[in-house]
């Protein structure tokens, strides 16, 4: 009896299968049912490898003249981890009762990739078919065995992926070694990480922070008003009436340069009447679209600060093993025309206190097909994420927070738009112009969902009424004026949302949703690899997480500038990455040949590695720093891309430390004084942001130094700072502001350890925090501190047993339940209160 073997991408996955088709069983190696044998991979289980014929057995040295490498063939090798997975379904392949195979793997470019290297690699040829699954629900598999694709159907997506294994191993093998090469030097081996999407989307992030350091702040002004009428007070904001963007990127039209002017106007203004025009107009926001998966990671790490990888993991988990939403790894944000059925069917299963806007949603007709939600010219392999109905019994509290934000979504999108009244007020007062605006909501549509009401809205949204005499407005009396100081902002850092956006643009944040999605088709990865560059980025050390916040640090930083200088800029170019993406999704649509793809992708291989070979580190375009060698006692110093190097004798000092670049006066002092600081910004190799002075030691080697202990000049500052409080522990001491901490000035002479850092968890603390510590024990409630996971947290900080730690807010210990529309529990475990050390 022949037997058809089924592979899918998870053991989890395998299970799920069997169980549609009727076996038994919930965990094995395999499964036998009917005509069927069902097995899964474990992920990948095999990945590309140099071939044998070019390296002989002994593997490529990482020299710039072994490269470029490019071979003409490429072999898989087994993943270690997986060697054993891997030998059981070669041996399933092989069996003599197998006569057809379906490709049960997740349907996409990454799943059809790693059932195109499990083929390869076993050298097996039977006929194939193609499980092609939108949901995991039992209904949705079995339907998708009585519908199997021809595996030729699939050939151009195998392709695709095949091409973008091949691309990335070809630029990231050929890169990293090069740029390795080029920046080891004589300092030993420095592995040097680059990537086809990996080097682009560090270089937004690099260009970001670029932006931060050089920032300089500008001041500005800008003139309040307040006026009074029949009705009460409303306040309005001076603005120029004629302003028109132009190049000056922090000009706006309520901002004065000129304090001067800012001030005659305030003078001008004071007790005069001005008179009122307004406008009133009517406006509606529709409901956002369905998720895909970036609009998913984006918007639920700004609402709940979950990272990239966090979202897909739990939307993963939602998918497979609860069977509560459909496929997640998807770039479409609409559904197949023909889903409409499906659709009531989720929305009449869903739970979580929706049930009352669902039957409204019903009984006021609004659920009707609508190109807004179905459009089979905008759905790609996969729709967008939505609720299968099946029970949310199970879910913890992350996967409930991010199951409710895609079942609000989707009953949302049938609601109508909210609608507002938005008044414009123009007060012009001795020929100057102040604006006030005011919004109301007059019905809050599908904002209802998210329980948006009427009274909720703010007060000072609401401009109070002016009355009308005699046809006209009446007159607003200036009742007090002021002129405001404030200064220009840096550019916010990225968060994943931010980047995601970013990526998706291809390194242009666009705000419109519909130019967003045009723009996707050249975006930087796809939504199911955007976590795992993110990741990357964190783990190679070249970007570092602060809170919410992502951050390029010097190790990125000095990548991207050495790339520039080198000449091979393109590497850091998101359009150009992006347009890779875009002939990926061509060939995955028989539009782009694979052949041509590759011979570009070669071609790009080829000119990074003969631009290393050409590199001069030394190429002049750095003035010389005039300082005297500590070594030799001459100089001047030569600078380079990566280093200050003295001509006279070769001594050499790195111009970035602990992932912070040393700016040139920095160094000098350094070079002169052998020391410097402290100073702010040094990064520890767990990502950890710290400050400290740095020294030459008598090796003239450069160190660390955290405390004013065996610093003689620090100690002497520490001893002339400002007593802030009498030490609770030694009793005698007082209380001072050194480098990094606050420290009580019996340490310098050990007699005692009092030491309470500046900064805690990223909540700076104020010397009036200090003063409560040592007088009453604690300090108030702070609401700033991050977690190492990146989370928000407040807690007030307490001397105990000679050492600084958190107090939380009481909380009532044990479990906070929810009642499902079964009636059975929704559980909600809330920690108990716990003490840790700050």
């Amino acid at each position: 009896m022949s037997k058809t073997l089924v592979i899918a991408e998870k053991p989890s996955v395998a299970a799920d299968l069997n169980k549609a088709l009727g076996g038994k069983g919930a965990k094995a190696e395999f499964f036998e049912v009917g005509d069927y044998i069902i097995t899964s991979a474990v992920g990948h289980l095999a990945e590309l490898c140099l071939p044998n014929s070019m390296t002989k057995g002994k593997g490529i040295s990482w020299k710039l003249s072994s490269l470029p490498i490019i071979p003409d063939h490429f072999e898989l090798k087994p993943i270690p981890r997986s060697a054993e997975r891997l030998s059981l379904v070669k041996k399933l392949l092989k069996r003599a009762d197998v006569t057809a195979v379906i490709n049960a793997c997740d349907a996409g470019r990454e799943g059809e990739l790693i059932f195109h290297n499990i083929m390869q690699i076993s050298g097996v040829k039977k006929p194939v078919q193609r499980l092609w699954l939108q949901s995991m629900t039992q209904d949705s598999i079995r339907a998708g065995f009585a519908a199997l694709r021809p595996a030729k159907e699939m050939e151009d997506l195998a392709a695709a992926a095949i091409c973008r294994a091949e691309s990335d191993w070809l630029v990231g093998i050929n890169s990293t070694r090069a740029l390795t090469a080029v920046n080891s030097g004589d300092r030993g081996f420095q592995l040097t990480p680059v990537g086809r999407v990996q080097t682009p989307t560090l270089a937004i992030l690099s260009e970001r922070e670029e932006r931060i350091r050089n920032f300089v702040p500008k001041t500005y002004y800008e003139v309040h008003a307040t006026f009074e009428v029949q009705a009460g007070n409303y306040a309005g904001r001076w603005f120029h009436p004629n302003f028109k963007k132009g190049e000056e990127e922090d000009a706006k039209a309520e901002r004065i340069w000129d304090e001067e002017r800012a001030l005659a106007i305030v003078d001008r203004c004071q007790g005069q009447l001005g008179i009122v025009e307004e406008q009133k107009k009517a406006t509606t926001q529709a409901a956002p679209l369905l998720y895909d998966l970036t609009s998913l990671q984006r918007e639920a790490n700004s609402r709940f600060g979950f990272s990239a990888k966090r979202t897909l993991q739990l939307a993963q988990r939602l998918y497979e093993h609860h069977k509560v939403l459909t496929y997640p790894r998807t770039d479409s944000r609409y559904l197949p025309e023909d889903n409409v059925g499906i659709v009531r069917k989720a929305l009449e299963g869903l739970e979580g206190g929706l049930e009352k806007h669902v039957a409204l949603l019903f009984e006021k007709g609004w659920f009707v097909k609508t190109g807004k939600v179905f459009n089979n010219a905008k759905v790609s392999d996969h729709h967008a994420i939505i609720p299968t109905g099946a029970s949310i019994e199970k879910l913890d509290e992350a996967e409930m927070k991010l199951y409710q934000m895609v079942a609000q979504r989707l009953v949302a999108i049938f609601y109508p738009a909210a609608r507002f009244d938005v008044t414009t007020r123009i007060t012009r007062v001795a020929e100057e112009h102040f604006k006030s605006e005011g919004k109301i909501l007059t019905d809050p549509g599908w904002l209802a969902v998210y329980g948006k009401k009427l009274e909720n809205e703010d007060d000072d949204k609401i401009l109070v009424p002016i009355a009308v005499v005699s046809g006209k407005n009446e007159e607003a009396r200036t009742v007090e004026v002021e002129a405001r100081e404030a200064q220009t902002r840096p550019p916010a850092r990225f968060t994943e949302a931010t980047l995601l956006s970013a990526m998706e643009g291809a390194g242009k944040l666009v705000e419109d949703e519909e130019l967003r999605e045009a723009m996707s088709q050249r975006g930087l990865g796809t939504p199911a690899t955007r976590a795992a560059i993110i990741e990357g980025l964190l783990l190679d050390g070249y970007v570092a997480r602060e809170g919410r916040e992502l951050a390029a640090t010097s190790k990125g930083m000095a990548l991207i500038n050495l790339l520039h200088h080198i000449g091979i800029a393109a590497l850091t170019s998101p359009e150009m990455t992006g347009e890779w993406e875009f002939k990926l999704k061509g060939i995955e649509q028989h539009q782009v040949q694979r052949e041509k793809f590759m011979e570009e992708i070669c071609r790009f291989t080829r000119e990074i590695v003969e631009k290393a070979k050409g590199f001069q580190d030394d190429d002049g375009s750095f003035p010389d720093l005039e300082v005297v060698c500590p070594k030799c006692g001459k100089g001047p110093f030569a600078e380079n891309v990566r280093q200050f190097k003295c001509r006279e004798c070769g001594w050499s000092l790195w111009k970035s430390l602990a992932s912070r670049p040393l700016e040139r006066e920095e160094i000098k002092e350094l070079l002169e004084k052998k020391k410097v600081g402290p100073l702010e910004g040094f990064r520890s190799r767990f990502g950890k942001s710290f400050a400290a002075m740095l020294l030459l030691d008598e090796e003239l080697k450069p160190k660390f130094s955290f405390s004013e202990e065996g610093n003689e000049e620090a100690a002497a500052q520490l001893q002339q700072a400002e007593a802030i409080a009498s030490c609770p522990l030694c009793k005698t001491g007082m209380i001072r502001e050194g480098m990094n901490a606050f420290v009580c000035d019996q340490t310098l002479t050990k007699k005692c350890s009092f030491r309470m850092g500046k900064t805690i968890l990223q909540q700076p603390i104020t010397r009036e925090q200090v003063v409560k510590l040592a007088e009453g024990g604690k300090t108030d409630f702070l609401s700033g501190f991050v977690s190492k996971k990146g989370r928000k947290f407040s807690a007030l900080l307490k001397l105990e047993g000679g050492k600084v730690s958190f107090e939380f807010a009481p909380r009532a210990a044990g479990k906070k339940v929810a009642k499902s529309k079964t009636g059975k529990n929704l559980k909600q475990v809330i920690p108990k209160e716990k003490k840790t050390k700050a």
